[in-house]
């Protein structure tokens, strides 16, 4: 109970630095009149967009909780709530703190000239994404666990109800999973129709200026520019806090699930290990906060150089290592003089090895997502020098990278999941999970980084700021593409370990008490679902592709017909409401079928086929969805950035922004831009959610697949 208080007394004390930043970002000036307009435009277009999507979600989310409390546990319907409630939080925190961080960067820019001096202020904005993600998600579990120890501890072999039905379904379970499903359920919406909303925007706004038109990006006289500045927000924010919040609540509550599972294996095995096991995870996650927190502190602190890749990198470092220290101390209290789990192969250090495992995969997939999308190596620059070529090569090229920036975070996510589970068994792959969350708050800040960045570069192009603001600027999202690809390839490794573990704690809610955990891979149900697992990973894919460009070209045709000669000589102002209302109607239209297809796909073949059939396909699922993913996120910023390459000037030969030569690889580089964004801020970030929820609710309805199969 002590720890858990200081875990409390931390979240506090990151919510009162939230605070204090939110109020240092609202003091600042937001510049000339244009851009107090421009912000203002932005943040009333995100801010009706979430209003009407939230009326949406609240209906679903309160008939989803309704049917919990009465046929399944009765506390159960209060505890998806609280995990939608968590993850809303931090969406809507997220938004507005960035809607009023992108005017203030690009005013610091205009006012200071100084690289250092900008990234202080976008790093302030993004920092109150990327805490409240890591405070709100923990507060949620944290207070579920310490109301269960005030009651009376938690019980594995009690039995609860719902309202109507009585399942004898573990009430501490359920709870958690329902947590957990809550958070899952708000961050599919999210990603969803903010995808939808951003990359349909974006899209057709490049085509109208870039391809239609030859105008320069952002400009103001094409009308779909403010749905695309809102679009970042909507997409990049507030679908990015709850996404990530997800993904740190389900590794959390898998090791806790997998920690039940094990002590049911190990009969005579002392309480006070079990509560160990479970304490453990909410413990160095609130280690995690405390070293997010100093991290953050630290680097906004200290005199910053002009180089802002290195100071986001020393956040990173700074929160990983103390992470790493405190997650050792809390192992050695926990798990020292006890009779220890027989997996433990290396007594107390075992579950801090495979934490530890899982810090270093995640340090490691964003070195590798770098490395492919960032202007500063090799692979992205190859695709910009191949760019005179032609549309065709610089397509095929940015695949190719795709596809061989797979191997490594494959290669390490296996090894960690080997190793982990070598010296710790089930319970160290789901620590190695959590180990790779553990500094979310820190993942999440610079993630918010790039769109608060990119949206202060179209503020400065569509207000008409002098070029060397929009070159600050450009630097800084270049920068923040990349560090939004590696906030892509952190979501998606996360989830691989997070969903992985969520596998086998959903094999361990089976299987019957005493019994080894077993899933069959030979068996044909097993097979069977694993084969339609990952065909339906390819269908949810084309469905949210498919989706985003009708809402494209539906824009695009549009915003051209406004595109009148009085617009283009800027006599008149297009009609930017319409774009925005056009962009939500989309969105908000194509929302729904993705996101029932990820809760309805486990129910319907649990009941129909039982457990194994489910199994198969969480399996088939995750396996495809991993390579996937990835291929997508980092083809999709190695497209953005090579793009970016070409316009900072950097490519030889084509410096002459006038020239013929320059703006037909400019219009190359832009169509490899467009068929990026898809991939990389559509389905790339939706597919990470896609796995984990599945998993979340194939593990909340276990019990009732186990007894009510129609075709056993």
């Amino acid at each position: 109970m002590v720890g858990l208080i200081l875990v409390i007394l931390v979240i506090i004390g990151a919510v009162i630095f939230v605070a204090h930043c939110f109020k240092s970002i609202k003091g600042m000036s937001e510049g000339t009149e244009d851009m107090v307009a421009m912000a203002g435009i932005i943040r009333n277009g995100a801010k009706t967009f979430m209003k009407t999507e939230y009326v949406r979600i609240v209906i679903a989310v309160i008939a989803v909780a309704a049917i919990f409390s009465l046929f399944i546990e009765k506390t159960s319907g209060i505890t998806f709530l609280v995990g939608a409630a968590m993850s809303s939080v931090v969406c809507v925190l997220g938004m507005i703190s960035a809607t009023y961080a992108n005017v203030r960067t690009a005013n610091r820019a205009r006012e200071t000239m100084s690289i250092a001096e900008t990234v202080k202020v976008a790093l302030t904005g993004g920092s109150i994404s990327g805490l409240s993600v890591h405070a709100f998600g923990l507060l949620g579990l944290a207070l579920i666990t310490i109301l269960h120890l005030i009651l009376g501890g938690i019980d594995i072999a009690e039995k609860g109800s719902g309202f109507i039905l009585s399942l004898g379904v573990n009430p501490f379970i359920m709870r958690l999973s329902t947590y957990s499903l809550g958070c899952s359920i708000v961050a599919m919406f999210n990603r969803v129709a903010g995808g939808n909303y951003t990359k349909a925007a974006d899209i057709s706004s490049d085509i109208l200026a870039k391809v239609r038109r030859d105008l320069p990006e952002d400009d103001s006289r094409v009308p779909n520019v403010i749905a695309d500045f809102i679009g970042d927000n909507v997409n990049d924010i507030a679908g990015n806090c709850s996404d990530l919040l997800e993904s740190f609540v389900a590794s959390m509550i898998s090791a806790m699930m997998i920690a039940i599972i094990v002590f049911r294996a190990n009969p005579g095995t002392s309480e006070t290990l079990l509560s160990s096991t479970i304490l453990a995870p909410i413990l160095i996650a609130g280690g995690g906060l405390l070293s997010c927190l100093l991290g953050i502190l630290y680097v906004s602190l200290h005199k910053m150089s002009e180089n802002p890749s290195k100071e986001l990198n020393r956040a990173t470092y700074f929160s990983a290592g103390g992470t790493t220290v405190l997650a050792a101390i809390i192992c050695l209290v926990l798990f020292t003089g006890k009779d220890l789990y027989p997996e433990f192969v290396l007594g107390w250090a075992s579950p801090l090895i495979s934490t530890i495992l899982g810090i270093a995969c995640g340090v490691g997939i964003g070195a590798v997502t770098e490395y492919y999308t960032s202007t500063d190596f090799r692979p992205t620059r190859e695709l910009a020098e191949i760019a005179p070529e032609g549309t065709a090569f610089v397509i095929t090229k940015g695949d190719a990278i795709g596809s061989r920036s797979v191997l490594l975070p494959v290669l390490m996510i296996g090894v960690s999941i080997f190793i982990a589970g070598k010296i710790s068994g089930m319970y160290g792959v789901a620590m190695a999970a959590m180990g790779m969350l553990s500094f979310v708050g820190t993942t999440v800040s610079i993630d918010a980084f790039g769109p608060i960045a990119d949206n202060a570069g179209g503020i400065a192009e569509s207000c008409h700021l002098p070029h060397d603001v929009r070159k600050i600027t450009d630097k800084l999202d270049a920068v923040g593409n990349t560090t939004a690809a590696i906030g892509k390839g952190f979501a998606i490794g996360s989830a691989a370990l997070a969903t992985m573990s969520l596998i086998i704690a959903y094999v361990g809610n089976y299987t019957t008490v005493g019994l080894e955990p077993v899933l069959n891979i030979a068996q044909f149900t097993v097979v069977a679902g694993a084969v339609i697992g990952g065909a339906l990973i390819e269908y949810f894919s084309a469905m949210l592709t498919d989706n985003t460009i009708e809402s494209a070209k539906k824009m695009a045709d549009d915003g051209d017909k406004m595109m009148t000669p009085e617009v283009i000589d800027g006599k008149e102002t297009p009609d930017y409401n319409h774009m925005i209302r056009l962009a939500a109607e989309k969105a908000l239209s194509k929302m729904l079928m993705p996101s029932l297809l990820a809760m309805f796909v486990p129910v319907i073949g649990g009941f129909l086929f039982g457990v194994e059939f489910v199994g198969g396909i969480l399996i088939g699922a995750t396996i495809v969805a991993i390579t996937r993913a990835i291929f997508m996120g980092n083809s999709g910023g190695a497209f953005d950035n090579a793009k970016k390459y070409l316009e900072q000037g950097l490519l030889e030969g084509y410096t002459d922004e006038q020239s013929a030569a320059y703006k037909a690889v400019h219009k190359t580089v832009v169509n490899g831009d467009t068929v990026g964004d898809t991939r990389k801020d559509v389905v790339g970030v939706a597919l990470d959610i896609f796995i984990k929820m599945m998993s979340t609710v194939a593990n909340t309805l276990a019990p009732l697949f186990n007894n009510f199969t129609i075709f056993h």
